[in-house]
């Protein structure tokens, strides 16, 4: 099943987040869409991504070892890498993305045979193939978390910073 998720403006912190009808969690796409947002806040206000983050990822906030990872794929002014999940985002306009920002994802192939987790697909402007967010359904509220996301891997540069282009 294919998805697509769209924010007529970008949340900026957690409680412009919060107010979005996406942060209820009671759907996995919505998740994984809010999860391109907060990424999207990093270059910005890196302590408010994490704030956005470890709200999407409920019970189990982000440890250290996970944000200096996030802050490592950022380093060298790939703020890029988290506008390339939102259509019309490309190497060929510094992945300016069209707007409403929107997120296309689609059901994971080879979904998780575990109960109670889900596998998205979504496509990133910059790659050739899709990026998986896991995400994890609490059953006693109905809620769905961020597990897990392989967003913030090497996507080509903006033709802009490329000296072969």
């Amino acid at each position: 099943m294919e998805y697509n998720v769209s924010f007529d403006t970008l949340p900026m912190n957690l409680e412009e987040m919060k107010a979005l009808p996406e942060a209820n969690m009671k759907a996995p796409e919505g998740v994984a869409a809010l999860t391109v947002a907060a990424l999207n806040v990093f270059p910005t206000d890196r302590e408010e991504c994490y704030k956005m983050l470890d709200y999407l990822r409920g019970p189990r906030p982000l440890s250290g070892m996970e944000k200096n990872f996030i802050r490592d794929r950022f380093m060298d002014g790939k703020d890029y890498l988290p506008r390339s999940y939102f259509t019309g985002a490309t190497p060929e306009n510094n992945y300016e993305p069209s707007k409403p920002y929107t997120v296309w994802m689609k059901d994971n192939a080879a979904q998780m045979a575990e109960e109670g987790y889900k596998r998205l697909d979504l496509r990133s402007g910059g790659a050739d193939s899709c990026r998986v967010v896991t995400l994890r359904n609490k059953p006693s509220t109905g809620e769905w978390f961020l597990w897990e996301q392989a967003l913030l891997v090497g996507i080509r540069i903006p033709t802009s910073q490329d000296p072969w282009a």
